[in-house]
């Protein structure tokens, strides 16, 4: 049974960080492109590009209200994706998906080219 899951989200201060991981069962998240999503509050038909890793050398993307601030990285030994989100903003504030595509997208932000998708987990910035 293949199944993806995202963990580390919380409650955090503006200006801080968390490491969202991505990890899945019953497949290898190395042999995927992994694309990092969120949903904002009230907008629930709506997923938001954060952050894509491809199969191929290893390029990643970013969107660019994130640009400089995460980071997506593959840690192959655990079967995970990392992302690391730093100087957190209130406006980052959100569910936060991990989904895989078998083939690297043509369209990075496209959710129809990612086959399987996790549970979200939920990030908030506030003081």
């Amino acid at each position: 049974d293949v199944q993806l899951q995202a963990s580390g989200g919380g409650l955090v201060q503006p200006g801080g960080s968390l490491r969202l991981s991505c990890t899945a069962s019953g497949f290898t998240l190395a042999n995927y492109a992994i694309g990092w999503f969120r949903r904002f509050p009230g907008k629930e038909r709506e997923r938001e590009g954060v952050s894509s890793i491809y199969r191929t050398h290893g390029y990643t993307f970013y969107a660019e209200v994130v640009e400089g601030r995460f980071t997506i990285y593959r840690d192959n030994a655990k079967n995970a994706v990392i992302l690391q989100m730093n100087s957190l903003k209130p406006e980052d504030t959100a569910v936060y998906y991990c989904a895989a595509a078998q083939h690297d997208p043509r369209l990075v932000w496209a959710t129809d080219e990612y086959d399987h998708w996790g549970q979200g987990t939920q990030v908030t910035v506030s003081s």
